[in-house]
């Protein structure tokens, strides 16, 4: 006992302390009672314990991320360019871009916007011609080939089959209508880009004909829209309200053997085109320019334009203007200024006119020294197609009526 006492005193603060908590644990029931563990540093556990295969912790361990990929359009090895039989050449934009106007220069050096390697056609900086550049120069391949003409007139003649009846465009045009459904093609300011000939396929496998709305710059001229939307998916316009059309597949189409169209991944930079708005106008001096430009801005405004609206009856109001005043001056407030550069470009076109100013967001047009209206019959045909068209869903209503007479007279 002496000799406990001895090495009791002979120990350590630190020592004393630990074998007294060691031994007021062992004799104290709070483990039974309260469940109580001891912390770590004084009863050390063994660290790396793998758990049971068919433990919950197993199945709730975070797995791990995949390792990171490049996308689609730069991760192409090992795969194929795209192969089209499109016979056109591809562009951004089908209404707002004309092959007949060379540009002076490119922004940005030349990549293709569909993507490294993702298709077999060179872009030249404006479009991917069908057509090798290498073979033909690239002026050629802009103009209009004989033979690709031809090849997509028997394409859209093999789709289309027989014309439709009155009663069958009556029916496709009413299943098209707003409370029918909700399938819509949106055709903004960039007017029919090429990446929306793919959105009216995948229209085309869940119904016969598609209803386009368009709204903006391209409504200016929609003759151009219709024509080009029937020559680059080979459908059919089947009806025209305004800024609606419907869009019909054609008898023959199927689904499962549309068209290839590789998707553009991004929009290619606008080339740099001669100005519209001269120095000074042909034929007229500085001084004559600037006192035009002056008068231009003064002239009553012969309409207001709203944004993203229907300007479909544009072109006759100017042309109608030209018959009594030289100068006309076009409200374009809210529009974006690139916007109404186009509706100017278009405008001198169609009239023809001469652009004078676009400042202060106004359109000032001059009709020059020798104006001639110009024999348009492209207002007077559509109104005599919908007229036709009338008339032959008239008359189709008039025959079911006269076979339901005779059906009850014959009861």
């Amino acid at each position: 006992m002496f000799l406990a006492k001895l090495s009791r005193q002979n120990r350590s603060p630190l020592a004393l302390a630990f074998t007294f908590s060691t031994r007021h644990l062992s004799s104290s029931n709070l483990y039974d009672r309260y469940s109580f563990r001891p912390p770590p540093s004084l009863v050390p556990e063994p660290q790396n314990i793998e758990p049971h295969p068919d433990s919950r912790t197993n199945n709730l361990k975070k797995k791990k991320k995949p390792q990171y990929r490049p996308p689609s359009s730069l991760d192409r090895t090992g795969s194929k360019p795209i192969h089209s039989e499109l016979p056109f050449d591809f562009r951004y934009s089908y209404t707002e871009t004309s092959p007949t106007v060379r540009p002076i220069g490119l922004r940005e050096p030349k990549y293709s916007p569909f993507g490294p390697g993702r298709i077999d056609r060179e872009w030249t900086g404006v479009c991917a011609p069908a057509l090798d550049p290498k073979v033909r120069s690239v002026e050629g391949v802009e103009e209009e080939d004989p033979n690709l003409e031809k090849k997509r007139k028997l394409t859209r003649g093999r789709i289309q089959g027989e014309p439709l009846t009155g009663a069958e465009r009556k029916i496709l045009v009413e299943n098209c209508q707003r409370h029918k459904t909700s399938r819509q093609v949106n055709l903004g300011r960039d007017g029919l880009t090429h990446n929306m000939l793919n959105d009216i396929h995948n229209h085309w496998k869940h119904a016969e004909a598609v209803r386009i709305k368009c709204l903006g710059v391209p409504t200016v001229d929609m003759k151009n829209v219709c024509t080009q939307l029937e020559d680059k998916t080979f459908g059919k316009i089947i009806h025209k309200q305004g800024g609606l059309l419907m869009l019909y597949r054609g008898r023959n189409y199927n689904p499962k053997k549309r068209p290839v169209i590789p998707l553009m991944m991004w929009r290619p930079h606008e080339p740099i085109y001669p100005r519209l708005i001269k120095t000074t106008i042909d034929g007229l001096s500085i001084e004559e320019t600037k006192e035009m430009r002056k008068r231009g801005l003064a002239v009553p405004v012969l309409t207001k334009l709203a944004k993203n609206g229907y300007y479909g009856s544009l072109v006759p109001m100017v042309r109608d203007a030209f018959l009594f005043a030289d100068l006309v001056r076009i409200d374009c407030q809210g529009l974006e200024k690139s916007d109404y550069k186009k509706i100017g470009c278009k405008l001198r076109d169609l009239v023809p006119c001469i652009p004078v100013t676009f400042d202060k967001e106004q359109i000032v047009v001059w009709r020059g020294k020798d104006y001639k209206p110009a024999e348009d019959g492209y207002f007077a045909a559509t109104d005599q197609n919908s007229v036709d068209d009338s008339n032959m869903i008239s008359a189709a209503d008039k025959h079911e009526s006269d076979v339901e007479d005779n059906d009850s007279q014959s009861s």
